[in-house]
């Protein structure tokens, strides 16, 4: 297929190309440069689509019709696909079923992209999304064809007003375009099968959020106002900002100039040049013509203009002074964090606290709104403050700022003042009022218009304040939110028998876990009796150097480090005879079909003397793969018996690290002290062996003392807490001064260790290779952390 094959248009199709005048291109020739669905809207630029046809060379074009119908249907804005299937099905007067069965399903399919998220749909993301959709798809192009393509249309662009003209459309071009839709329809059945190849396709951080693991917890916006109505403390805020979204009537957002509707009424105008003037306004005599034109009446066509960045930055300020204490300045905070957090709103918002300075601030967490709500400011009035802040701080015109403030404070001359000779910048004044009288203004051409008054109910809003939850009453709401956890912690975490592969890279061991984790861990060589040490091996547990690493767990895998020092991990598939390599990193990544070569069966990835190969043992050749660089494979027979010998010493070297392992506590509940003064964890309870060392026996006594749990936090009553981390390990943090935070890890089986930032004490498994902690026995460790933690909970702590 040639360049104007690949690009023709057809006669009543559903797309066309076109000109405009106004976009000049890169390669001179300036006409047919964007293509458009007639009465539905544009579909893209050729600039661009040149653009994403280059990214699509390397595993061949699809169909153009089928790209075309794909591009539209990923638009951020209101589409129309039913108009474009409406053109597709009059582009031949009967249908057989089988087309018409087709476009059914190319439809369905064109829905689930349009769903997509509008993350999945831009930039890099977007091109990834094109090259996983169309891959290994129907009436692809092959690699060397799209390429030629794309070069002969560099060479002569010209070309492309052969294909702009119209042939009559075929079944054979329908069935082309729509077919191709319609077999990815049954490979992508629904949404979330084409986010989960997406994730495989490549490592990106977006799509990780989409696909939630079990214990995973969003926050979205709905979420954070439940979070402020569940807190005594914000509770008055929370209660109002979703009366005050019910009547907000503000724009929360500025469409940029590409986001307007495009094509029919909505882009008509009566301004504009001769150029774009509707053809029916000249078959009127020259005297109404002239007429229409004197009096701004005569009706023009706008074009298109290419999207833009919203230039606006948006800014609310908040009053503290003495006059917006209490009720007002409650309602103030619950008008900004009603337009903060608003479903429409999509751009960026600063906050700043007016007082004897302008303080910046953040309402994106139920503490920060808390401590905020506190502030107070001395002076009775702003005015010096906000002029401050527009003729120093912010001098930048392109602002959109509000301001919110008692309804008494506009009385006074200063700040009346300031609010006047900065209303081209000072865009919404909202003003507050201890009844419950929300009145936003918006200033517009130097004159203050009165945009609403909403009426706030607060005596009906805050009739059922919440209470605090009893001690010990666990708090499971799926809106509340994990405590976060460190990558490491001072002390190594238990090695869990769970894992996907081992490595040896330069004398270190390396574990690839089960929960795609990067491991790194050692065997002591502190030994004196070396029957003792090959039986027993003297383990050690691991430190973490990476997490969620985009992985499949089946395959074989190979890890080694670049000339940069940083990890590349090679994964080779052969059943989907698919090889890759991923930089921990930087998260970049490579892949290489290996359909083309003959691989044997028996060839195992390794890797050896700064490469990886595909190797099988006393065969003379292997499969050669680099480190640096995208992936690319050789044939050798290069260093054959030196790889034998050294695959042979790796493997006795791993084979130390089998069997070992401990299980790991993971599913926390039931935390507290029993009637013994011991401490609980999931029935467990922390005791002093015989030999003074610590380790978790099954809990023979009845609670006394019960821990709030919220998540992965546990809280008693007095202040103290205990952190729960799933990996292995516990955080101990005392309502008491003077006792430091300290871990312990959470293992069933196996003699612990407790460790503070500057000492350890107990098994050592959990001591890191290096390190600058203090070794003190057990028993005082014991006696200066763990006790005075229990005793300050039994002391000032409330019982069940």
């Amino acid at each position: 297929m040639d360049v104007v094959s690949y690009f023709q248009s057809y006669e009543g199709y559903f797309w066309e190309w076109g000109t405009d005048e106004d976009i000049p291109d890169s390669s001179g020739y300036n006409k047919n440069n964007f293509l458009y669905i007639p009465n539905a809207g544009t579909i893209s630029y050729r600039v661009y689509l040149i653009e994403i046809l280059k990214e699509l060379a390397d595993q061949g074009f699809p169909p153009f019709g089928s790209l075309l119908l794909v591009l539209y249907a990923v638009q951020e804005n209101y589409l129309n696909l039913d108009a474009v299937i409406l053109h597709i099905n009059k582009a031949e007067n009967k249908l057989p079923k089988r087309i018409t069965d087709d476009i059914i399903s190319a439809s369905k399919f064109l829905g689930h992209l349009n769903k997509l998220k509008p993350s999945f749909k831009k930039g890099q993301n977007k091109i990834i999304l094109l090259k996983t959709i169309f891959k290994n798809c129907h009436n692809q192009l092959s690699e060397v064809n799209s390429k030629l393509i794309i070069k002969i249309f560099e060479i002569n662009p010209t070309k492309l007003s052969e294909a702009a003209g119209h042939f009559k459309v075929t079944l054979s071009v329908i069935d082309r375009d729509i077919k191709t839709l319609a077999l990815l329809h049954e490979r992508f059945p629904t949404t979330e099968s084409i986010i989960e190849e997406m994730k495989d396709f490549v490592d990106i951080p977006e799509l990780q959020d989409e696909v939630i693991e079990e214990e995973t917890t969003i926050e979205t916006d709905t979420d954070f106002i439940q979070e402020l109505i569940e807190e005594p403390k914000t509770f008055q805020v929370g209660s109002l900002i979703q009366r005050i979204w019910s009547g907000l009537k503000i724009p929360m957002r500025h469409l940029s100039p590409g986001e307007q509707p495009i094509g029919g009424v909505s882009d008509m105008t009566n301004k504009g040049d001769f150029s774009r003037m509707l053809l029916s306004e000249f078959a009127n005599e020259d005297e109404v013509f002239m007429n229409r034109v004197a009096n701004n009446e005569a009706l023009y066509i706008q074009r298109e203009i290419p999207p833009e960045e919203n230039v606006f930055e948006r800014i609310i300020l908040i009053d503290t002074s003495l006059r917006n204490w209490g009720t007002p300045k409650v309602l103030a905070f619950a008008s900004a964090i009603a337009v903060i957090k608003h479903p429409k709103a999509h751009s960026e918002c600063k906050v700043f606290a007016l007082g004897q300075n302008s303080i910046p601030i953040n309402l994106d967490k139920v503490e920060e709104v808390i401590d905020h709500l506190n502030l107070v400011s001395p002076v009775l009035e702003v005015s010096q403050s906000l002029e401050k802040f527009f003729s120093e701080e912010h001098k930048e015109k392109d602002l959109e700022v509000f301001f919110i403030t008692n309804q008494e404070n506009l009385s006074n001359q200063k700040l009346q003042k300031v609010i006047h000779e900065n209303r081209d910048r000072l865009k919404f004044l909202v003003t507050t009022s201890a009844e419950g009288e929300l009145n936003f203004y918006k200033h517009h051409k130097g004159t203050r218009k009165h945009v609403q008054k909403i009426m706030l109910p607060l005596q009906e809003l805050w009739a059922n304040p919440p209470k605090r939850n009893q001690k010990g009453e666990n708090n499971n709401s799926p809106r509340s939110k994990k405590a976060d956890v460190p990558l490491n912690y001072p002390i190594l975490f238990p090695t869990s028998k769970n894992r996907i592969a081992t490595f040896l890279y330069e004398g270190e061991f390396f574990i690839l876990s089960s929960k795609k984790q990067l491991l790194k861990t050692y065997l002591s060589d502190n030994y004196y009796n070396k029957n003792y040490y090959d039986q027993y091996k003297i383990h050690r547990g691991c430190e973490v150097l990476f997490e969620d690493i985009s992985v499949r767990p089946k395959g074989q895998f190979a890890l080694a480090k670049n000339k940069q020092q940083q990890f590349i991990l090679c994964h080779y598939q052969p059943d989907k005879k698919l090889i890759s390599k991923l930089n921990l990193n930087t998260k970049e990544y490579s892949e290489l079909n290996l359909s083309g070569h003959k691989i044997p069966h028996q060839h195992k990835l390794t890797y050896f003397d700064k490469n990886f190969y595909l190797h099988q043992i006393e065969i003379p050749y292997n499969y050669r793969i680099n480190i640096d660089g995208d992936i690319s494979l050789e044939e050798t027979f290069d260093k054959v018996n030196e790889m034998d010998k050294n695959n042979s010493k790796v493997e006795t070297e791993l084979n130390k690290l089998n069997n070992i392992g401990v299980k790991i506590l993971n599913n926390f509940n039931n935390v507290g002290i029993n009637s013994e003064f011991g401490l609980v964890i999931s029935n467990h309870e922390l005791t002093k062996n015989y030999d003074n060392s610590l380790v978790f026996y099954r809990n023979k006594y009845p609670m006394k003392i019960s821990a709030q749990q919220n998540k992965n936090r546990f809280t008693f009553s007095e202040g103290s807490e205990i952190i729960a981390d799933s990996r292995g390990m516990l955080t101990f943090k005392s309502s008491h001064q003077n006792v430091p935070e300290f871990y312990i890890p959470s293992t069933e089986v196996g003699y612990l260790a407790l460790a503070s930032h500057i000492e350890f004490g107990g098994s050592e498994y959990y001591l890191p290779e290096t390190t600058l902690l203090k070794i003190r026995k057990m028993e005082d460790m014991m006696l200066d952390y763990l006790e005075p933690f229990i005793h300050q909970i039994v002391e000032y702590g409330t019982e069940n």
